[in-house]
C-alpha cells in the first residue's frame, strides 16, 4: 500500500489538533431548493474524492519521532462521512448556528479520513450542508476552494473540478517529470543569474535580510492585552453569521474615504469588538488587539496535492477608537503598511518547523502565536455569481477557519454573489454569545455608511499612479546597473 509522508506544515496542525480547540475547519452551504441524501453522495462522488487525500487515512509511524504518513482506507466508506440531519419542524438560523456549534465541538473519527458532510433538510425551503474538514487535509483557503469546486455555474452545469480532473488525466506521469525539469532548470538559471545579474543578487539579498528581520520581530513581538477573549478554553463552541451586506454598498462605503472593502469589514469588526468589550464592562479605550491573518502562499489557486502552503501576518486592530472613520483610517494604514511584509515567509518558516521539532517542545511553539494575537481574522473571496451543487441553487456560503493553538476567537468574512458576511466563532466559556458581536459589526457598518454619505468624496487618488512611476524608475536605474557590469563590447552591440 502506497504511503506519502505528512508534510512537516501538515503535521504541525494535527499536533495543535486539542479536544478543547480543535484543528477542523468548518464550511457551510445554504440551498434555496432540497438537496436530498442520494444526490449529494452521488455528487460527492464524482467531485470532492477527485482528490486523492479524501480517500486517505492517517497511519502513525512505527518509528519514534517519525511524522505519520497518508494511505489510502482501504475499507472506505461514503456513507461514514456523510449523515443525514431531520428535524420534524422547520430549521431556521437559530436552530442552524446551534447544530453548527455542536459539529464545531465534536472531533474527527482518526481511523477515517478526515472530513465529514451533514446535510441538513428543511433549512428553510431548502437545505444546508456543513462541512468539516482537517486542518491536515490543507489550509482553510484551499479547502474552501475545494469546496466552491464542487459547484457549476447553472443547474445542469458541470463542476468547477471537473477542468482540474481532466487536467490531471491528460499530463499524468508527465506532468511529473516537468515539474522535476523546470526545477532543476530552475536552480540552474537561479545561479546563473545570481552571478550574471547585480540586480538578482541584491534583490535576494534584500529578500534575505527583510526574511530575517520578519523572524525577528516575530520573536521579540509582545504579548497581546489581557481580555476577556482570552482564557482557558473549554470543549463547547459556539457561532454566528450575519445578515448579508450588499457587496456594491461596502465598496462605496470604502471608496468615500479612499479605503478599499477589506478596509471597511475590518474596521467594522474591529469596531465591534470594542462594542462587545464595552457591553460586558471590560473596558476597551485605547485598546489595541491583533488580528492573526493567513496569506496563500501557493503558486497556484489549488492543487492535486491540497497540504498547508500559507503563511500569516499580525494585523493591529484598533478596537477601542470609538470614531469609526478615525478606525477605519487607522486599519487602512496597518494594512498598507503589511503588504510587503515579509511576516507570511516567517511565519510559514516557524510552523514548519513546529511539525519538525521533538513533540515536548509543542506547548512552546504553540504559545509562540496564541500569545501575541487575539483572534484569528480571515477574509476569502467566493464566487460573483449565482453558484450550483448538485443542481440546487446556493443561497450563501460560510466558513470558520480554527483558532490555532489557545486562540478563543475565530472571525471570517466571505461575499458571494454580491453580497458578504461576517462570521463569528468563540469558546462558549469566554463569549457565549457571539451574536452579539455580529451585531455590533452590522451597526459598525451602517454608522460607517451613513457617515460616508456625508463624506465629501477624496481628491488625492493618485498615489497608485506615483506608485507605478516609481517602479519604472527602479527598473530602469537596474537596467543601468546591470549594463555596466557588461563587457565593453557587448554594451557596443546593445547599442
Amino acid at each position: 500500500m502506497s504511503r506519502n509522508r505528512v508534510s512537516f506544515a501538515d503535521h504541525a496542525w494535527l499536533r495543535m489538533d486539542d479536544p478543547q480547540n480543535l484543528m477542523i475547519i468548518t464550511g457551510l452551504m445554504t440551498f434555496e431548493a432540497p438537496l436530498g441524501l442520494e444526490r449529494l453522495k452521488a455528487h460527492v462522488q464524482d467531485t470532492l474524492l477527485v482528490f486523492e487525500r479524501f480517500k486517505q487515512r492517517l497511519a502513525p509511524s512505527r518509528i519514534p519521532l517519525r511524522r505519520p504518513a497518508w494511505e489510502y482506507d482501504t475499507d472506505f466508506d461514503l456513507d461514514a462521512h456523510i449523515e443525514l440531519v431531520e428535524f420534524d419542524e422547520p430549521v431556521d438560523q437559530a436552530l442552524l448556528q446551534d447544530l453548527l456549534s455542536v459539529a464545531m465541538s465534536a472531533p474527527l473519527d482518526y481511523s477515517r479520513p478526515l472530513w465529514k458532510l451533514y446535510l441538513v433538510e428543511k433549512y428553510g425551503a431548502g437545505s444546508a450542508m456543513i462541512a468539516r474538514l482537517h486542518h491536515s487535509l490543507a489550509d482553510g483557503i484551499s479547502l474552501m476552494q475545494v469546496l466552491l469546486s464542487m459547484t457549476s455555474e447553472s443547474p445542469d452545469g458541470p463542476p468547477g473540478v471537473r477542468s482540474l480532473q481532466d487536467a490531471m488525466q491528460q499530463t499524468g506521469k508527465a506532468a511529473l517529470l516537468n515539474n522535476n525539469a523546470i526545477g532543476a532548470r530552475g536552480l540552474w538559471d537561479e545561479g546563473r543569474k545570481l552571478v550574471t545579474k547585480p540586480s538578482h543578487l541584491r534583490g535576494r539579498i534584500r529578500q534575505g535580510m527583510g526574511l530575517a528581520a520578519a523572524v525577528g520581530t516575530l520573536a521579540v513581538r509582545l504579548p497581546d492585552p489581557a481580555t476577556l477573549f482570552k482564557g482557558a478554553l473549554r470543549v463547547e463552541k459556539r457561532c454566528a453569521w450575519s445578515n448579508p451586506l450588499q457587496l456594491a454598498e461596502v465598496k462605496e462605503t470604502g471608496k468615500a474615504f479612499g479605503a478599499t472593502i477589506n478596509d471597511v469589514l475590518t474596521a467594522c469588526t474591529a469596531g465591534a469588538l470594542g462594542q462587545y468589550l464595552a457591553r460586558r464592562e471590560a473596558g476597551a479605550d485605547d485598546l489595541n488587539l491583533r488580528g492573526l491573518i493567513p496569506i496563500n502562499l501557493r503558486p497556484v489557486a489549488l492543487d492535486q496535492d491540497l497540504g498547508n502552503k500559507f503563511g500569516m501576518l499580525f494585523l493591529t486592530l484598533p478596537v477601542g477608537e470609538a470614531d469609526p472613520v478615525e478606525r477605519l483610517q487607522q486599519v487602512k494604514q496597518n494594512m498598507d503598511g503589511l503588504k510587503s511584509s515579509y511576516e507570511p515567509l516567517a511565519t510559514y518558516g516557524v510552523i514548519n518547523l513546529l511539525g519538525a521539532v521533538p513533540g515536548w517542545t509543542e506547548e512552546i511553539a504553540v504559545s509562540f502565536f496564541d500569545s501575541k494575537c487575539t483572534a484569528v481574522l480571515t477574509n476569502v473571496p467566493g464566487p460573483r455569481t449565482k453558484r450550483y451543487l448538485a443542481g440546487s441553487p446556493i443561497d450563501m456560503v460560510m466558513g470558520w477557519v480554527p483558532q490555532s493553538g489557545r486562540i478563543a476567537l475565530g472571525i471570517s468574512i466571505l461575499s458571494y454573489n454580491g453580497c458578504v458576511w461576517l462570521g463569528v466563532a468563540t469558546d462558549e466559556g469566554l463569549v457565549p454569545d457571539p451574536e452579539a458581536i455580529v451585531a455590533f459589526f452590522e451597526a459598525e457598518f451602517e454608522l460607517l455608511k451613513a457617515r460616508a454619505k456625508d463624506s465629501p468624496a477624496p481628491t488625492s487618488l493618485k498615489f497608485s499612479e506615483l506608485l507605478k512611476r516609481l517602479d519604472a524608475a527602479l527598473e530602469a536605474v537596474d537596467e543601468m546597473l546591470d549594463d555596466s557590469g557588461k563587457p565593453e563590447k557587448e554594451q557596443q552591440e546593445a547599442g
